[in-house]
């Protein structure tokens, strides 16, 4: 209707102008990530995608449970969708435009439902629809109803063979959709927003929209970015980085929450975009036949990735061991990767040194500090907060000399009187004195 007509009805009306270009992406969009359920998805534009779902009836347990399922994730990154199955892809599209949301399995069944449609839901021209409402058709039933070769005569073979694809009589090969190298998807927000946090809802579909083309391509990424758009600035990038790869929605989501929540807005948000390149192979887990004993096996990549988000890129690092006696540079700075064995230090205040265990007392503790501190002596005894108690030692380290860092010291074992433990070492070289060291966690 005109848009005087559309606001006399309703006057609180709010019109915005359609964009062709955008409803094309979003289509796009939703074929790249469709095809995580089946390799067979075509586009009929508008508005139709269509997935050849026989083969994967079977792995989602049926007709009814896979409806269920698509109209949840659909939600999930922003859609309402109408969604209807036939044996035809013809007769799937013109019964969804329709709003006819069934699922037929048969082509008796077939001929049935697609009779009681209306002959404008074909999208013919509109010269073809007067012709037919002229001579009073008015559904398919009743275009089918009509001789063959008088309708082939005065609308042409075209109608026929869409009728004939729509009821199974004649073939209808598609072209399957190809997804990109690369995602991106964006999101025109309906009102500015001036609070970081506030975006992570939005962001959300995106997410969950980037997850479906990496499950299709079976697949993960180690750094996604997402691109906040402003009305007169460039656009702020804020840019995910992760140990290995992924495509964990709820991780993912949970990285970019502690991003958001640090995060300040140079100005108002209008729009937001997901970008992911370089998707690598992801191939899933063994499953076993049983429930396995015992807790499961943690995810410390996932504890790294969040650590980064809240404390920044620069702020966790890996730690590995090298030959070197002196306990504060038994250890080196390392990038993280995937399939290594290491510790993870969060922070720079404090370092982990990797060392044997004795049978009574650990030789090394999981925490040295920065820099020795300067113990008290009370009767040529260490003391801190209390005498303390000499469990283990002497263990001699000396060493350096060829460096400049020359080290001679006799490391103990202590307990304080709060029953910790404590690394000390007695500097036995120049000014001498006791020294606390490490703390055993």
């Amino acid at each position: 209707m005109t848009v005087t007509a559309a606001l006399a009805l309703s006057p609180n009306l709010r019109m915005m102008p359609r964009d062709p270009a955008g409803e094309t992406e979003a289509l796009l969009g939703i074929a790249a990530w469709a095809i995580q359920f089946t390799p067979g998805v075509a586009l009929e534009f508008p508005s139709t995608v269509l997935l050849e779902l026989s083969g994967s009836m079977r792995l989602y347990g049926g007709t009814g449970v896979m409806k269920k399922k698509l109209l949840r994730d659909t939600a999930e990154i922003g859609y309402r969708a109408v969604i209807a199955g036939a044996p035809t892809p013809r007769a799937a599209s013109w019964l969804a435009a329709a709003g006819e949301e069934n699922l037929i399995a048969g082509l008796s069944e077939l001929e049935q439902a697609l009779a009681q449609l209306r002959v404008e839901i074909a999208g013919w021209e509109k010269e073809t629809l007067g012709a037919l409402r002229s001579i009073g058709v008015r559904t398919l039933g009743q275009l089918r109803s009509l001789p063959r070769e008088g309708v082939a005569r005065r609308f042409g073979q075209a109608l026929l063979r869409d009728m004939d694809r729509a009821f199974g009589q004649l073939s209808d090969p598609r072209n399957f959709f190809v997804p990109p190298a690369r995602f991106r998807s964006d999101i025109e927000l309906p009102a500015e927003i001036i609070q970081a946090e506030m975006l992570l809802f939005a962001a959300k579909r995106l997410i969950v929209q980037l997850v479906g083309f990496l499950a299709a391509r079976s697949g993960g990424v180690r750094r996604f970015v997402l691109k906040l758009g402003h009305r007169d600035r460039a656009a702020t990038e804020v840019a995910i980085g992760l140990i290995a790869p992924s495509r964990d929605a709820k991780h993912f989501t949970l990285l970019l929450r502690e991003r958001l929540s640090n995060l300040a807005l140079v100005g108002p948000v209008r729009s937001i975009a997901l970008e992911a390149g370089d998707v690598v192979l992801l191939p899933g887990r063994n499953l076993g036949l049983a429930f396995e004993q015992g807790k499961p096996r943690g995810e410390w990549e996932h504890l790294v990735e969040r650590l980064r988000s809240r404390l920044g890129p620069g702020a966790v690092h890996g730690l590995a061991s090298r030959s070197e006696h002196r306990p504060e540079r038994a250890s080196v700075q390392d990038s993280l990767a995937p399939g290594q064995r290491r510790g993870i230090a969060a922070g720079a205040r404090r370092q982990q040194t990797c060392a044997d265990t004795s049978a009574e007392f650990p030789a090394r503790p999981f925490w040295l500090l920065e820099h020795p501190r300067p113990l008290a002596e009370v009767g040529a005894a260490p003391y801190c907060e209390g005498p303390l108690e000499l469990l283990a030692g002497p263990e001699r380290i000396e060493s350096g000399w060829w460096d400049g860092g020359d080290v001679a010291r006799d490391y103990f074992v202590a307990r304080t009187q709060s029953e910790s433990l404590v690394w000390i070492y007695r500097e036995w070289r120049g000014e001498g004195g006791w020294y606390l060291h490490g703390v055993f966690a």
